[in-house]
C-alpha cells in the first residue's frame, strides 16, 4: 500500500499542496539527480513509492532498481551517498527533481565518473566524452 494519496482531480494533482505522485503502470516515477550547488545533472533512477518516502523521510536517495526488483540506497556499496537539499514535484506529478548533495568523493556515476551524463551524442551517433566541467563547477565541488 502507497503512503502517498491520489488526487482527487487536475486541479488537486496540478495546484494542490499535497504530494500525490503518479506512477506508471509499473509503479514508478522517474528521479532526475541534480547538484545542489553547481545545477549539473548527475544522474537520473526510478522510484516507487517506498523509495519515494525513504528518501523523504531519511535525507538520502532512495531508489527502485528495476533490473534487480529491489530498493537501494544510493552510496550503501560505493560511499556515493546523496543527501537531499530539496525534492521538486513536477506538474503532473510524474517525475521527482531532486537537488543533492554529492557525499564520498562527490560522484555519483557508479563508473566513476561525477555524472553520469559524462558523454556527448555527436549528431552521427559517435559519443565524445564531456569536457572537464568549468572551475568554478570543480571548485564548488572541490570546497565540501
Amino acid at each position: 500500500m502507497s503512503p502517498f494519496a491520489t488526487a482527487a482531480d487536475a486541479e488537486a494533482l496540478e495546484r494542490g499542496a499535497r504530494l500525490t505522485p503518479s506512477f506508471d503502470a509499473n509503479g514508478l516515477v522517474a528521479a532526475v539527480l541534480q547538484h545542489a550547488e553547481t545545477g549539473e545533472v548527475l544522474m537520473v533512477g526510478w522510484m516507487n513509492a517506498e523509495a519515494l518516502a525513504r528518501t523523504l523521510a531519511s535525507g538520502e536517495v532512495w531508489f527502485f532498481s528495476r533490473s534487480r526488483g529491489a530498493l537501494w540506497r544510493k552510496g550503501e556499496t560505493s560511499g556515493q551517498v546523496q543527501k537531499v537539499a530539496e525534492a521538486r514535484i513536477d506538474c503532473d506529478q510524474d517525475a521527482v527533481l531532486v537537488k543533492v548533495q554529492p557525499q564520498g568523493d562527490g560522484g555519483v556515476c557508479h563508473v566513476g565518473f561525477r555524472s553520469c551524463f559524462y558523454r556527448v551524442v555527436g549528431s552521427d551517433g559517435t559519443l565524445a566524452m564531456q569536457p572537464e566541467p568549468p572551475a568554478a563547477a570543480a571548485d564548488a565541488l572541490a570546497r565540501r
